[in-house]
């Protein structure tokens, strides 16, 4: 059912359940792992005109290189595992990604946030469910959002729902 599993990481917290579960669905369809990591430029449109963009790219690239080796370094010796980097708005990005590249289901973590936080930050768990047209299955990282052993998943079709397993 699944031959590519697209696994978004930024590096962050939590990222272990997030290669855990995309690892054990690879192993049932022996599929492969594409961990992709997003450069965010949108995140720096702040800074002053002198900062070097080339610099800022730099520590980004390197932020997402260790994330990418996280990936690699979490999954089951028997996983294969592709990494990857583009540039862009994460959201955008990872959608952009499964119309362009044979992606038959995405695997990414979720923070859980909830009221005014989500209202401010955004989520781009929420966007790329809303927006995807494969699959997406969200993991919960953060201690605090709900039980360890519970998993979203929804369906690709935004106006089907979300349905939980």
């Amino acid at each position: 059912m699944y031959d590519t599993i697209l696994l978004p990481t930024d590096g962050s917290a939590g990222i272990e359940r997030v290669v855990e579960h995309a690892g054990e669905l690879a192993r049932v369809h022996d599929a492969t792992v594409r961990a992709l990591y997003v450069v965010d430029a949108t995140s720096f449109t702040g800074l002053p005109m002198e900062t070097s963009w080339d610099g800022v790219r730099q520590v980004l690239e390197s932020e997402g290189e260790t994330a990418l080796e996280g990936v690699e370094r979490l999954a089951p010796d028997d996983v294969h595992v592709e990494a990857a980097t583009v540039e862009g708005t994460p959201s955008t990005e990872i959608v952009r990604y499964t119309r362009e590249q044979p992606v038959d289901v995405v695997v990414m973590g979720t923070h859980g946030r909830g009221g005014i936080d989500r209202l401010l930050l955004g989520s781009v768990a929420e966007r790329v469910v809303r927006k995807s047209a494969v699959p997406v299955v969200t993991v919960p990282v953060s201690e605090g959002a709900v039980d360890s052993d519970e998993v979203v998943e929804a369906d690709a079709d935004p106006a089907a729902g979300v349905e939980s397993s």
